[in-house]
């Protein structure tokens, strides 16, 4: 079946041929047509699986017509929330650019950046507005937003929302809807927490799960690397220049860890750029679009930081830091191998963090390849670095320097 098949206007179609899109992913087959029908829907799908779209495309139908009938009613009638603002920019860029020619005004808010010019934007030509839980009760509670228009309800990502503890945000917000909604839930996986989140909130919905018998893909290599913590910066530091043409996105626990591994690596030449949540927005949004862009190969983020953006054309996927919850290790390398090309997973794995590795191995269902280093290879890795065998009380004066200003910025 093709987009052209579906019963959408000719302008929507127009703009789903101009992203290069023929054909619906599976999960776009099996969400348009319910979501269409007024269904709620309970949709398990991961990243990449064209999930965006799934619910994106029959909206922007349901809101053409209405703005094409002369009984239309001003105000928002779409509200769609996700965790965080990266995600909440990528998906404005999305409905954005299908939006185009149907009459649909889209606008994304989210928190971090200074509200008074966000409040500007909100008119009553205003039909769909994504945002996050935080900066929708925000403007809430400032009585600068009404919802009884709302009929359309989109959480995305709201496995992680509730990892976040945005539930009673997202509550509150539900309290302000007209009782009788649609209400669409995607997730990326499911427990019997999120379960129990979405039944509270659907109403005999549809269900869809797209989970592959392999929760992770085919097109990448894993292997681990068995490390002292304080050594991994030695080897990320060789992995990247004998790699000169990856693209690296590296994965570290916490805010403080992404920028004393920055640091270790600017200090050896490499350019490093990272993400995560003590960042000023400004600065997030110019990071991703240096590493899009190609401007910087070499990302540092956290897990919430990187959830569920889009950046193309990663190589390697290297897990500096073995996750704390297994299938976070899922999210992390299928940022890689997309579509027809290979990817690398590398993951360097310190004493203390084996019994992480061993639940990531029960959760996948397999072994993770284990790189072979002797004595003198290790000892070869640690003194070709161009590392001025700093020590890591010197590293973190830096990082407390650099968080120190940014929270200085923040108050």
């Amino acid at each position: 079946m093709k987009f052209t098949d579906y019963p959408l206007s000719q302008e929507l179609k127009t703009s789903i041929g101009k992203q290069g899109w023929k054909r619906p992913t599976d999960i776009q087959y099996r969400a348009i047509r319910p979501i269409l029908d007024g269904e709620d829907v309970l949709a398990i799908a991961q990243t990449g699986t064209g999930k965006t779209a799934a619910f994106a495309i029959p909206i922007l139908q349901k809101l053409h017509e209405r703005k094409q009938s002369q009984w239309r009613e001003s105000g928002i009638s779409c509200l769609v929330m996700v965790p965080t603002r990266e995600l909440a920019l990528q998906l404005t860029k999305v409905f954005t650019a299908l939006a185009r020619g149907t009459g649909v005004n889209v606008l994304g808010l989210t928190g971090g950046v200074e509200i008074e010019p966000q409040i500007a934007k909100l008119t009553k030509e205003l039909d769909l507005l994504i945002t996050t839980p935080g900066r929708m009760y925000d403007l809430l509670g400032r009585q600068l937003l009404r919802l009884e228009r709302v009929d359309i309800l989109v959480l995305d990502e709201a496995d992680l929302m509730l990892d976040l503890g945005f539930i009673e945000d997202i509550r509150g917000v539900i309290g302000h809807l007209k009782r009788k909604h649609q209400t669409l839930f995607f997730s990326a996986t499911i427990d019997e927490r999120i379960k129990k989140l979405a039944y509270s909130l659907v109403k005999n919905p549809i269900r869809i799960r797209i989970s592959p018998k392999d929760p992770v893909s085919k097109n990448v290599d894993h292997s681990v690397a068995f490390v002292e913590m304080d050594d991994k910066r030695f080897f990320l530091e060789r992995m990247v220049k004998e790699n000169e043409d990856a693209k690296l996105l590296v994965f570290a626990r916490t805010r403080v860890r992404c920028e004393r591994i920055a640091k270790a690596m600017d200090r050896v030449g490499i350019a490093t750029i990272t993400l995560h949540g003590d960042m000023e927005q400004a600065e997030r949004e110019a990071a991703l679009d240096g590493f899009r862009a190609g401007a910087e190969r070499v990302m540092v983020a956290t897990d919430v930081s990187a959830r569920g953006i889009d950046i193309p054309d990663v190589t390697h996927v290297v897990n500096y830091d073995l996750p704390e919850q297994a299938d976070n290790y899922v999210h992390r390398v299928g940022r890689t191998g997309r579509g027809k090309r290979r990817g690398v997973a590398y993951s360097f794995c310190a004493p203390d963090e084996q019994p992480l590795l061993q639940a990531i191995e029960n959760y996948t269902g397999h072994a993770i390849r284990v790189v072979p280093l002797d004595k003198s290879e290790y000892q070869q890795t640690l003194t070709l670095s161009k590392e001025d065998q700093m020590g890591l009380a010197d590293l973190l004066d830096e990082v407390e320097k650099v968080t120190s200003k940014r929270k200085g910025k923040r108050k």
